[in-house]
């Protein structure tokens, strides 16, 4: 997957005489059918175990931690990352680096199981996909915040943290939506590791005939045919699967492609362009700064090795 994160709004941290722990000090707001938890640690901890009885959506907001899930290797988790725990497994959280001066900060939304069984009984009967059920996909556990997932998140900080009298409405609908928004990052991630991915899958062959084709002008019309769709069901079908339009994943595919060309220091700007699929350089450079924040130039010179 694409490495950038998007970062979500921090909410202010606990005044320090409010404090009742230096180590995973909890806030809670409590709604009718989700639970939102605000963590802050400012000091150095090991294995400090968490668990919850439903599932839970955890993002960072501020410092490191190392997670320890599955009984899998412990792996570093940063601001603009994601991870979704199911209910009752432990966590086993790490804080290295923190301190006073650099407390972590995580939010836990943990999603009551009935909420999340209608949703998906909802989406699968108002919306069925033609390769799969709609589902929570368990083993695809972190993720990177994209825009669409990081715009939800902080909607449900928001109602959560509110005070309006329709801010348990408004939270249904956000939850909704994120569940909604966790299924299509996680399609999108596992269309990158297709050793987890129905290889059949009509999804599958669009995305893999776009990879292979990255350098050529790809139309809307093009990959309708291909799929055996008109292009009105094809745009809809491509991006209820994936949450984004097929020329946003081709744009996506095409600085990726941008990306692994730049590792070489010596080749020049324009080759990368035309390379990548672009044709016109300087929209290419403002596309990539769009996208990575800094030019395809800046890009190439942090490359070590």
């Amino acid at each position: 997957m694409n490495n950038r994160r998007t970062l979500l709004q921090t909410p202010s941290l606990t005044v320090e005489k409010s404090l009742k722990t230096l180590v995973e000090n909890r806030t809670v707001y409590s709604l009718e059918n989700c639970e939102l938890n605000l963590f802050e640690t400012y000091q150095e901890s090991l294995l400090v175990p968490l668990k919850f009885n439903d599932l839970v959506v955890t993002s960072m907001l501020r410092g490191k931690k190392v997670m320890h899930l599955f009984d899998n290797p412990g792996f570093d988790y940063l601001p603009g990352e994601t991870v979704i725990v199911p209910g009752n497994v432990e966590m086993k959280i790490d804080f290295p680096e923190a301190s006073t001066a650099n407390p972590t900060q995580c939010l836990a939304l943990a999603i009551d199981h009935h909420k999340i069984s209608d949703t998906l009984d909802f989406l699968n009967e108002r919306y069925p996909k033609e390769d799969e059920l709609w589902k929570l996909n368990h083993e695809n556990y972190f993720f990177y915040n994209n825009t669409e997932l990081a715009t939800t998140i902080n909607k449900l900080i928001r109602e959560c943290m509110s005070f309006s009298v329709t801010k348990d409405a408004l939270a249904d609908l956000a939850l909704q939506e994120l569940l909604i928004r966790i299924i299509q990052t996680q399609t999108a991630q596992r269309i990158d590791s297709p050793t987890t991915i129905d290889t059949d899958s009509a999804i599958y062959a669009i995305t893999d005939y776009i990879r292979k084709n990255i350098t050529s002008n790809i139309s809307l019309k093009e990959l309708s045919e291909k799929a055996c769709m008109s292009t009105t069901s094809f745009y809809r079908y491509f991006k209820r699967e994936l949450g984004m339009s097929p020329i946003e994943f081709i744009l996506n595919e095409k600085i990726k492609q941008a990306k692994k060309l730049l590792k070489n220091p010596g080749i020049q700007i324009n080759e990368v362009c035309y390379m990548a699929g672009f044709d016109d350089c300087n929209y290419f450079i403002r596309l990539f700064k769009k996208y990575e924040g800094i030019t395809p130039k800046q890009y190439q010179l942090l490359q070590v090795g």
